[in-house]
């Protein structure tokens, strides 16, 4: 038995309710591996479960994806050994300084990625990666719309819909975050804070693409999902992946109609890695690709576990660029 220290979540509320506990890990069991961790990833799905929006029975170790290094195998694991780099997510309790892991919820880390970029690109590089290859499979000449682009998720978005010959109109809320959008291969920006009327915020985005775009990737959620929606083409696509601003509330189906025979869909991330084989082709393009420098992940903040409020504070209020990670020894 070792012990570890961890992120906990007392009861459902706001950030008052995170709490450092020191606790026994027991050793791996069947079909575990035990991983020191490295660093976790910062995610909105942590709040969700944080606020009780997703329902998990308190106490509960926060954290959905994070890398570090083996250091124990349990019985009947074949495919990891100690001393190998791994890193995972949807895999909860990782904001811990010890954890066990199912094996099948990890990948091995190519040979020159540091760890915390690796646990910084998992969920959001995979969210990504899904997104623009198989919920709506893009390619050379559509337009995409991307809101909070500068965000990590969005900035991956930017350059994989680009590196598919794809133009992006991107959105964020600061001239700043824009910048960072254009470096990234957005060919229109558009700062949203200057849009009070969601029919102004689309009209923008349908000028800057010269006619509705074919697929809007809206993570923000409640405050741009009219907006998404008006600005699409006849028979667009609107992917609502999350809600950084709020859940969207029910709506009108016949909208869709109106519209010009829309398609809405709510995609989560684990039926994209529902198999072992898809888990694995994901996470090893993105990984990869992150390895050879062909795309590009912004680490815009490292936090000890002692500042992890101050970690979910920055990412709630929208102040920040990039992914934020979690890092046990700082």
């Amino acid at each position: 038995m070792t012990t570890a220290t961890s992120v906990f979540v007392t009861e459902p509320g706001d950030r008052s309710v995170l709490e450092l506990r020191e606790h026994d890990v027991p050793e791996p069991g069947p079909g575990e591996v035990q991983v020191e961790v490295a660093a976790a990833g910062v995610n909105f799905i942590d709040v969700y479960k944080r606020q009780g929006v997703y329902t998990v029975p308190t106490p509960f170790v926060l954290g959905e994806e994070g890398a570090g290094t083996v250091v124990a195998v349990g019985p009947g694991v074949e495919r990891f050994a100690t001393g190998d780099r791994v890193a995972w997510c949807q895999s909860a309790g990782s904001e811990s300084t010890l954890a066990n892991k199912p094996a099948s919820a990890l990948v091995h880390v190519p040979d020159g990625l540091d760890l915390e970029v690796a646990a910084a690109a998992m969920l959001q590089g995979l969210t990504a990666h899904y997104l623009v290859t198989s919920t709506f499979a893009v390619s050379e000449g559509d337009v995409a719309l991307v809101h909070a682009a500068a965000g990590g998720v969005g900035q991956l978005l930017v350059q994989m819909v680009t590196q598919r010959g794809a133009t992006v109109v991107a959105t964020a809320g600061t001239d700043e975050k824009l910048s960072i959008a254009t470096d990234l291969g957005a060919q229109h920006v558009i700062n949203y804070s200057q849009f009070s009327a969601p029919e102004d915020l689309s009209a923008a985005i349908r000028a800057a693409a010269g006619r509705g775009v074919d697929v809007a990737y809206d993570g923000v959620g409640k405050a741009t999902f009219d907006a998404s929606l008006a600005s699409l083409r006849p028979r667009g696509t609107m992917v609502l992946f999350g809600g950084a601003s709020g859940q969207v509330p029910p709506f009108d189906i016949q909208r869709l109609n109106s519209g010009g025979s829309l398609f809405l869909t709510r995609p989560t991330l684990g039926h994209y890695v529902a198999t072992r084989e898809e888990y694995e082709w994901r996470a090893g393009e993105v990984l990869g690709a992150i390895a050879d420098g062909s795309l590009r992940l912004e680490i815009g903040g490292r936090y000890a576990f002692a500042e992890v409020a101050d970690a979910y504070e920055a990412l709630e209020g929208r102040r920040t660029t990039g992914k934020l990670v979690l890092v046990p020894g700082r």
